[in-house]
This record gives C-alpha cells, sequence and structure tokens, in this order.
C-alpha cells in the first residue's frame, strides 16, 4: 500500500520553493514577500469556536531545535519529498512568498530524526519532557495521543452522519490512516502588516487539529469575512479539511483560513493532519433516501494529486 509521502514524490516543487528566506537576516519586508495593503488584514469578531478540552502539549518548543539556519538547511525537504524543513508546499500558488517556514514528518518521528541527524538525533528527540509524557520521547507521545484523539474525533462524526463503521473499516487499523506532524514557524517580522504568514487556502485532510498560543489564525465566512480565532489555554482547535467535506457531502464544510503577521513576537504552531490510506476511495455517505451526492468518487491519492495540481480548486473538479 501506497503512503502519503509516496503521493507526494510525485508531485515535485522546484527548489525555489522549499528554501524559506533567512528572516534572521532582514531589516525590511523584500519585495518577494511584500502583500499588497489591499489584502486586508482586519478581521472580525464574529467568531465563536466550540472547544475540545485536552492537555497543552507545548510542543512547540521543539521548533527551537531548528534555530540555526545551517541546521535547518540540513533537514530541507527534497523537490519530490514531503517530509523535512521548509515552505509550505502551496507556496508555489501565490505570486508572493510567506512569512513562514516549516518541518513536516510523516511516518515515525523517530525514524525521520534518525535519517535526518544520525549522529545526535535525539538533540531533536529527547527534550523538553512533558508531566503528562511517559518517558522522553515526546514527539512519539504526542502523536500517538493525536492519534487516539483524531480516531475519537472521526467515530464520533461516522455517528452523526449516520456511516456504519463498515464503510470506513480502515478505522479500526489507526496505524493504517495518513497522518502528518507539521511544526510551524512565523519568525518576527519588521512590517507585519505588508507579510502573509499563510496565504489562504482549505486543508486536503478529514481534519487538522492544531495547537496555537498566538493569535493569527483566520477563517473566511462568505458574506461575513475574516474572523481572527483567539487562543484558548489548554485547548486544541480542529479545522475540517476537503475529504470531510466530500465524506460528508457538504454538511461539514472544509474551511477556507490563512494566517496573518499582527504578533510583535515570533509565532509558533503545531498540526497534525488526519486522512484515510490513501488508496482508500472516497465518496459521499450517510445520504438519506432522496438525497443526492454533490461530488464523485475520489481515492485519497488522486484527490492530493488534484490539490497539488490545483490547490483551491480542486474540490470543485469532482463536484457532479
Amino acid at each position: 500500500m501506497s503512503t502519503l509521502s509516496q503521493v507526494y514524490t510525485q508531485h515535485p516543487l522546484k527548489v525555489h520553493y522549499i528554501i524559506p528566506l533567512d528572516f534572521d537576516s532582514v531589516v525590511t519586508v523584500p519585495d518577494s514577500h511584500a502583500w499588497p495593503i489591499s489584502d486586508g488584514f482586519e478581521s472580525n469578531d464574529w467568531l465563536s469556536i466550540p472547544t475540545i478540552d485536552l492537555k497543552d502539549p507545548d510542543a512547540v518548543k521543539l521548533i527551537a531545535l531548528l534555530s540555526s539556519n545551517y541546521q535547518k538547511l540540513k533537514a530541507l525537504r527534497s523537490p519530490g519529498g514531503a517530509t523535512g524543513y521548509g515552505l509550505a508546499r502551496i507556496s508555489s500558488f501565490f505570486n508572493k512568498f510567506m512569512w513562514h517556514e516549516g518541518f513536516t514528518i510523516m511516518g515515525s518521528p523517530l525514524d525521520h530524526a534518525k535519517e535526518l541527524w544520525p549522529n545526535d538525533y535525539q538533540k531533536f528527540w529527547q527534550v523538553h519532557a512533558l508531566p503528562c509524557t511517559r518517558n522522553d520521547d515526546i514527539m512519539e507521545d504526542g502523536q500517538k495521543k493525536m492519534e487516539e484523539l483524531a480516531t475519537t474525533l472521526m467515530h464520533k462524526i461516522l455517528e452523526y452522519l449516520a456511516v456504519s463503521e463498515e464503510e470506513m473499516k480502515w478505522l479500526g487499523s489507526p496505524e493504517v490512516a495518513s497522518t502528518a506532524l507539521q511544526l510551524n514557524s512565523y519568525p518576527l517580522c519588521p512590517d507585519p502588516n505588508r507579510a502573509m504568514g499563510l496565504a489562504p487556502h482549505t486543508d486536503t485532510s478529514l481534519f487538522t487539529i492544531l495547537h496555537q498560543r498566538i493569535s493569527g489564525l483566520q477563517i473566511f465566512k462568505e458574506g461575513v469575512g475574516w474572523g481572527l480565532v483567539h487562543p484558548i489555554t489548554g485547548a486544541l482547535v480542529v479545522n475540517v479539511g476537503d475529504l470531510l467535506h466530500i465524506l460528508s457531502n457538504a454538511r461539514f464544510p472544509s474551511v477556507l483560513h490563512r494566517v496573518v503577521m499582527k504578533e510583535t513576537k515570533q509565532r509558533f504552531s503545531v498540526a497534525f493532519f488526519y486522512s484515510p490510506p490513501v488508496d482508500f476511495n472516497l465518496a459521499p455517505l450517510g445520504l438519506s433516501s432522496g438525497q443526492i451526492p454533490l461530488y464523485h468518487s475520489v481515492s485519497v491519492a488522486e484527490y492530493v494529486g488534484r490539490k497539488a495540481k490545483d490547490l483551491n480548486k480542486a474540490l470543485a473538479s469532482i463536484r457532479i
């Protein structure tokens, strides 16, 4: 069975869409990263978001281990790769670069760390032990907790949609789910009003579980505009992605979101992306009598490919 990482190798990026700016060396926002002021970064306070109670994982401190530019470039993502250090994969769809750098992990964090830093992977692996962890393997432990939470959420969603677990057999083996852990850094910016942390997009996944401590994430509502998602201590944000949009026949619509640079300090976030196995065929499920499916059946791998080519137009491309 193919993996999510293998699917991305079929959609390589050009190198200049991988290597981030050396943010520590700039004192002004270069033209390559200056977004039009007319884009408007303001947001409204219409937003009210339900919360999920979970202990704060505090994993954002791990990003500090990649603080030196040299160390970061050693872990640079390859053009055909999906894991490692680099720009957001959506960068190639925009004519300006984003004020962002990230580190992506797919599969075992330990195996990934050993591959990148064979001689000193423990500096990445065994740091900032938390009270909620049973050992020093904070990355592995944190990912397992996210997988457990994601599986629980998925069961609840299926119950609401009246979808039998027989139709989603892969849920019985959580280890076959396609997951990715994304460590995000939004460095200090000399002119936040001219920079964009992350451009508007929807996620490909069923849903994304996000940890954030500093505001910056905004979501868009038609007819209302952008709303700021205020951080809540000890809470995680669950963001619906395209795959759940398809599966639910748009009853759970994917959320257009972006990250703006409004703070005077560096912002970190950790995102956990949760999807079915890449060979799973996705189609609207749980439809009541007479209800018409809005989307064609598509495999996860095929949709990831469409998203890699068309980004925010991918969902419309499979609309019936």
